[in-house]
């Protein structure tokens, strides 16, 4: 795929969990559909590889832990397998629209409205479906497969250990998903997210498939999800120094999505994303001046023209209006719908079970928890199955997980090797450290500090059960269940829905929707910081001048935001008969937040 590239589709599916989209691409990237799969589990991988080798006649050798480089041999070999199969399936794909009327009107109608593809395609049904060399060759010259992109989360990028010797940097996590996307075949992208992790993003220039060629043709590129302009802009310069280029930025949604949520300090997306539009060029012209100084250094090719662009965002999207508003007002290449899909099972790896969990919950049933051993927010649901044999196992009084894949045993406080907030081994020596204090503590507080130990997930097993579930393939060791990560929006999806009523949703040709009171994107996501500042100044303990400084932050920028977006829906064309309600709704916040009383440090 050249990086002229043109996407059929003004939507792509993001990364969802560790095993979520981990085949998606194999499931829908022939029609077109660009999605991302999750490198960070090894394990999983292997096993997929495993499952779809049997599945296409593949033939298939395991990649044991005993070989050396194993995690990135992993990688590779997926990803060149689902890459291969890819490939067949869209020529069959092709060969089959060419031959069958049906599936190609079919196909019409899951293309964007506007698409020249579309049209085109349609003129041969109008036409009589006759001309099959000219169909052959209109399909040829345009249609392309969807991308095989590629996430990996920055900070999860363990040290490993052989014994007690330390590898070298290389062999960490993050840097070994990164050399097994690096040594696969595949043109497309890596979405980098959760910040930036200099070491990582240094160890990019190893790979000469990230550099332009003399075409100014990138094989490889890099995409970084990001939640702010100040952040894209620091970010990106930092690759550019290095001669690399940032063909997309993906910007998400602080509060409003699945899986970690990396609140911004009250920005919202809406202000966000105006300041993205505004400030392309800058983004654009900073970047290029570094890179070609860098290419020049290097001796490298430089490119002629500027490499390929993209700003796109993603988070709480749930209407083709919304869809089209995003596209239309900030000049996005492209709008990310993820949590919907986990009810599609043309497109995702979910297991019945939690398929029917999703579909059933409501707007109470999904919350942001701190289950993450990470540490950071994480988006999840009420019902789980992780959820129940976690608490059985906390009301046995044997809380905590077995930590068989240790990828994010991070906290190096206790073992040198890192150790995870979810294992049974650190919760057992919190526990212990809690418990030697118990008679200074107020049994409320005491049972505060015991649940802030004890509510960890295994997000390494839960968030990859669901693929296993789904494929029967055995599971072993400690019954963890499933953890699922969807977005709130998720609430006001209700049932079960085939990729064709989803994508058309996505383009205003069908509805899958029920409820039609569900609130405007922007204002779900202002309800959500509203909530996260108000939780944030009952939970603290200690007030510092730091914290009321970030406090007083959050409340003007998000004010600041409430005032954008009241001018924004007073011009907008779009959204006409929600008017009134999104601005009694604006209303109703600032009054809110103007009410929000932000603690002062009394001088002594």
């Amino acid at each position: 795929m050249s990086s002229n590239h043109k996407n059929t589709h003004t939507f792509h599916i993001p990364v969802m969990g560790l095993a979520y989209t981990i085949d998606s691409p194999i499931r829908l990237a022939h029609y077109g559909i660009d999605s991302v799969i999750s490198i960070t589990d090894d394990e999983l991988i292997e096993k997929m590889r495993a499952f779809y080798s049997t599945k296409f006649k593949i033939p298939y050798q395991e990649i044991t832990t005993k070989i050396e480089d194993f995690r990135a041999k992993r990688i590779t070999h997926y990803l060149d397998m689902v890459d291969s199969i890819v490939k067949e399936k869209f020529e069959n794909f092709k060969a089959e629209l060419i031959e069958s009327k049906a599936a190609l009107e079919n196909y019409i109608a899951i293309l964007p409205n506007q698409s020249e593809i579309k049209m085109g395609l349609q003129q041969f049904i109008d036409d009589g479906f006759a001309m099959k060399d000219n169909i052959k060759h209109f399909i040829e010259e345009h249609l392309s497969p969807g991308a095989i992109d590629v996430n990996i989360m920055t900070k999860v990028d363990k040290d490993n250990f052989i014994k007690n010797d330390q590898l070298p940097v290389e062999y960490n996590d993050a840097h070994a998903a990164l050399r097994g996307f690096a040594h696969s075949k595949l043109t497309s992208s890596v979405v980098l997210s959760a910040g930036m992790n200099p070491r990582l993003y240094s160890y990019i220039e190893q790979f000469q498939d990230f550099f332009p060629d003399e075409n100014g043709v990138l094989k490889k590129r890099i995409i970084l999800k990001v939640s702010d302009f100040r952040s894209a802009l620091i970010q990106g310069n930092f690759l550019a120094k290095k001669g690399l280029w940032v063909s997309e930025y993906r910007i998400e949604s602080g509060l409003n999505c699945g899986g970690h949520a990396f609140a911004t300090d009250g920005l919202l997306l809406g202000p966000i994303l105006e300041e993205f539009k505004q400030k392309k060029e800058q983004l654009i012209t900073s970047a290029k001046e570094l890179m070609v100084k860098a290419l020049q250094q290097k001796q490298l090719p430089v490119p002629e023209k500027t490499l390929d662009f993209k700003i796109t965002a993603q988070g709480g999207v749930g209407t083709a209006e919304e869809h089209e508003f995003l596209l239309e007002n900030y000049n996005l290449d492209s709008v990310g719908w993820g949590s919907p899909f986990l009810l599609v099972p043309e497109a995702t790896s979910v297991d019945a079970e939690t398929r029917a969990l999703l579909a059933k919950s409501k707007e109470d049933d999904f919350y942001l928890s701190h289950i993450s051993p990470l540490g950071v927010p994480f988006n999840t649901v009420k019902g789980t199955s992780n959820e129940f044999l976690k608490q059985k196992r906390i009301d046995e009084n044997k809380a905590g997980s077995s930590c068989p894949k240790k990828l994010l045993a991070l906290g190096k406080e206790y073992d040198p090797q890192g150790m995870c907030t979810a294992s049974k081994k650190y919760q057992d020596i919190k526990l212990e450290e809690l418990d030697a204090k118990k008679d200074a503590l107020s049994t409320t507080d005491y049972n505060k500090a015991h649940t802030k130990i004890t509510e960890k997930s295994c997000l390494c097993v839960g968030l990859a059960n669901a693929s296993y579930l789904e494929n029967n393939i055995k599971i072993k060791g400690q019954d963890q269940g499933i953890v699922i990560c969807p977005g709130p929006n998720l609430a006001y999806f209700d049932h079960e829905v085939s990729l064709s009523d989803m994508v058309r949703h996505i383009y205003g040709n069908a509805n899958v929707i029920i409820n039609q009171n569900r609130p405007h994107v922007f204002i779900n996501e202002l309800k959500l910081y509203v909530d996260y500042l108000k939780q944030d100044l009952e939970n603290v303990a200690d007030v510092t001048a730091a914290q009321i400084k970030k406090w007083q932050l959050f409340k003007t920028n998000l004010l600041e935001g409430v005032a954008y977006y009241q001018d924004l829906f007073s011009k907008t064309p779009y959204f006409k008969n929600m008017q009134a309600s999104i601005q009694n709704q604006l209303l109703n916040y600032s009054d809110i937040l103007k009410n929000v009383n932000i603690p002062t440090l009394e001088l002594v």
